[in-house]
């Protein structure tokens, strides 16, 4: 009985061997998925838009009349999760008591595109955009430094300003183009008593 139960054994894995069996057994896993209705999600027709929460490149974005958004204050380093972002700020030579970001650089490599950036920023002066190719031989040029950065932010800002109205960054109105980043009053005056 013994002999019988081995000898079959050895049957069944030389003939398992000779078919290729587990070829067999995935193709008609395959084939069983084939003929499966996909499965497709359709929005109701109210929300037929899905908002602009594309996460591609960083870049930096200037004010309408050329002047940097950037106050290098920091916050973008400090709530980046994955450490890719370094800013070198000093004080503004033409405006006193005004900082301004004389450093800027992201390593690309090392982002991990969370968005936490854009968000800590207090003057939306770092948006994401829909830039995602920017392959190259070289992982230097992959640290994107200011200038660059603001390249990226002129050449996409169609999609950089999407990206903040989605995420109600900013506002798409007269108020919202209108803001700057300022003191509450005049620090170069003396405060008026209360």
């Amino acid at each position: 009985m013994k002999a019988e139960t081995e000898e079959h054994g050895l049957l069944r894995t030389f003939w398992n061997a000779l078919s290729f069996s587990e070829i067999r057994t995935a193709m008609r896993i395959v084939i069983r998925h084939m003929f499966v209705k996909p499965v497709t999600f359709q929005y109701p027709r109210e929300k037929r838009t899905i908002p602009d929460a594309h996460r591609g490149a960083l870049g930096l974005l200037r004010y309408d009349d050329g002047k940097e958004r950037c106050v290098g204050c920091d916050l973008c380093e400090a709530a980046c999760p994955s450490r890719c972002i370094k800013v070198v700020s000093a004080e503004d030579p033409e405006r006193p008591l005004s900082r301004v970001a004389t450093e800027f650089y992201i390593d690309i490599t090392k982002c991990v595109f969370c968005g936490y950036c854009v968000e800590a920023c207090p003057v939306n002066a770092l948006a994401m955009t829909k830039m995602y190719e920017y392959s190259t031989p070289d992982k230097r040029t992959l640290i994107f430094d200011k200038p660059r950065l603001y390249e990226v932010g002129e050449k996409h800002i169609d999609d950089a300003k999407r990206y903040l109205y989605a995420h109600n960054q900013e506002k798409n109105d007269s108020d919202s183009r209108a803001y700057r980043y300022k003191f509450p009053h005049t620090v170069t005056a003396p405060r008026p008593d209360p």
